[in-house]
């Protein structure tokens, strides 16, 4: 085990920057998470730890050492791709063991590592199988096999789930979060699913065009997001983002969306006053924040008529047209229909404020 350490990582391909000064700090034994959209750098960055990628500049520290010089096999990390990249000729014992035979580890010592993570992993009856005769949950099982059997001290995931079906993910998440708590093994893992970082992470960074903008606990993520961008990709449905014009009355700062305004408390808007940079901001609430109601609420703050509703068995989810704009809200199932008009109101301590000019959260 041990810790990893980006310092300024710096990665180009031709004029295109796919990795721009990211800096981490993954603690030992620790689930991190990076997580953005296709193209943000999260692979790139994973590679250039594993070392399957030079970067142009920075450094990558794994435990004590600085291994920017190291090839892939003395960096003592282990990976698991997307694809498995199983040797199709080999049964699965061959497979996992493969890692080790490279090392010139005893024959012994290797029946016993190779059965011991095969038991671990459910897969022992497979042995004498050969890829071919496996399903895509059970190859998946013998990458991470053969990562598990060599003991790194980290382990490198690039989206491993990413080719099973929906409910073996969501299985098999479960289960990869189990063996990493009980092998205590450092783990870097890359997806574009943000609930699959939710679920699992001790700690995520989200990317995007090459940057980490936050790097925090899962929760601190979805609670208070950094900026608009992490604000809309974590969350299903995201959060609403409602731009308003800032109108400072007295003490009180008030904000007109439009098709209405909302007066900040007082102490939120002397926040606002000394934090805002621009005389416009998005007022983001997230779906399940919203309160909808047929009749005036005491926290109500609008109307808006329904134009979509999705039936999700235990909730709703209620597309509501406010102006020119549709937002979302989370709700229990209610006797409501398209064209109906709502109340729709939030309590302040569920509103995030952001800066319209930087997309920074202000509060």
């Amino acid at each position: 085990m041990a810790a990893v350490r980006l310092v300024n990582l710096y990665k180009k391909f031709d004029k295109v920057v796919a990795v721009d000064g990211v800096s981490l700090e993954i603690a030992d034994g620790s689930f991190v998470v990076l997580l953005g959209p296709s193209g943000c750098g999260k692979t790139t960055t994973l590679r250039c730890i594993a070392g399957l990628e030079v970067p142009d500049s920075g450094e990558i520290w794994i435990g004590d050492s600085i291994v920017n010089d190291l090839p892939p096999k003395d960096r003592d990390v282990a990976m698991v791709f997307q694809n498995y990249a199983l040797y199709p000729h080999m049964k699965v014992y061959d497979n996992i063991a493969f890692p080790l035979r490279m090392r010139k580890i005893p024959k012994d010592e290797i029946d016993r590592r190779v059965k011991e993570t095969a038991e671990l992993l459910g897969i022992k009856h497979l042995l004498d199988r050969k890829p071919r005769q496996l399903s895509g949950g059970e190859q998946q099982r013998v990458a991470l096999a053969r990562a598990i059997v060599r003991q790194p001290k980290v382990y490198l995931m690039d989206e491993p789930l990413s080719n099973l079906d929906a409910k073996l993910r969501l299985f098999m998440r479960a289960e990869l979060k189990r063996l990493q708590k009980e092998l205590k093994t450092t783990t870097i893992y890359v997806t574009h699913d943000q609930a699959e970082a939710m679920a699992m992470a001790d700690k995520i960074a989200v990317m995007n065009k090459g940057k980490v903008l936050q790097y925090d606990e899962p929760l601190n993520i979805y609670n208070k997001p950094s900026n608009t961008f992490v604000a809309t990709f974590i969350g299903s449905p995201p959060m609403n983002m409602i731009k308003a014009s800032v109108v400072r009355e007295g003490m009180l700062v008030q904000l007109d969306a439009g098709s209405f305004v909302y007066t900040l408390p007082a102490d939120y808007s002397e926040i606002v006053s000394t934090r805002l940079r621009s005389s416009e901001v998005y007022l983001g609430v997230r779906p399940e924040d919203l309160r909808i109601s047929t009749e005036k609420q005491p926290t109500s703050v609008f109307m808006a008529e329904v134009y979509v509703l999705e039936h999700q068995g235990v909730n709703m989810v209620v597309d509501l047209k406010l102006g020119s704009e549709i937002i979302k809200a989370v709700s229990r199932p209610m006797p409501l229909s398209i064209g109906d008009k709502v109340w729709v109101g939030f309590e302040p301590d569920k509103v995030h404020i952001y800066d319209a000019g930087s997309e920074e959260l202000i509060i």
